[in-house]
């Protein structure tokens, strides 16, 4: 191969490598969690209203309830969706597989990253005690709505209904 050709070669697979990095949705690898993220979090969409579903990866539950926020995602893209995954960094590439069989790695996506796990609840919500799936419903003003366990389409709805509704 001449060294031109081996160039053209190169330039093309750092284009397709660049093209690549690009085309990747910015939140596929979910963020740390730690102490102090949900400040950040709650700092970060100020005055917008959001949904946090905290699920972890071996919740049966929770796989079916992420897939009906998809379609809740999908059906309303104006809607906020933030993922909190309640495991640990060692399951982040599982983690990502999921996100990416349920077709929401566009979605911000957050995982526990600290030993302390039950510190990271109480920052959340000192009366949640770890119950997977956990789904809080955020008004512009960040007043919000706890529910644990699967909810139906028609509770989504009306929460959502009501988070939106709110002041």
């Amino acid at each position: 191969m001449s060294i031109s050709a081996f160039a053209r070669l190169l330039g093309l697979l750092c284009c397709l490598t660049i093209f690549n990095v690009w085309a990747e949705p910015a939140s596929a690898t979910p963020q740390a969690f730690v102490s102090g993220s949900y400040k950040q979090l709650l700092a970060n969409h100020t005055k917008q209203p959001f949904v946090l579903a905290i699920w972890s990866v071996n919740c049966v539950s929770c796989m079916k309830d992420m897939a009906l926020l998809r379609e809740i995602h999908q059906q309303n893209p104006t809607i906020k969706l933030i993922l909190l995954a309640a495991d640990d960094l060692s399951a982040n590439e599982q983690i990502q597989t999921i996100l990416a069989k349920l077709q929401l790695t566009d979605v911000e996506s957050w995982v526990f990253a600290d030993e302390n796990d039950q510190k990271l609840r109480f920052e959340i919500d000192p009366k949640w005690y770890g119950e997977v799936p956990r789904t809080y419903f955020f008004d512009a003003a960040q007043k919000r709505t706890g529910v644990s366990g699967v909810l139906s389409k028609e509770k989504y709805q009306d929460l959502l209904g009501k988070m939106a509704a709110m002041p």
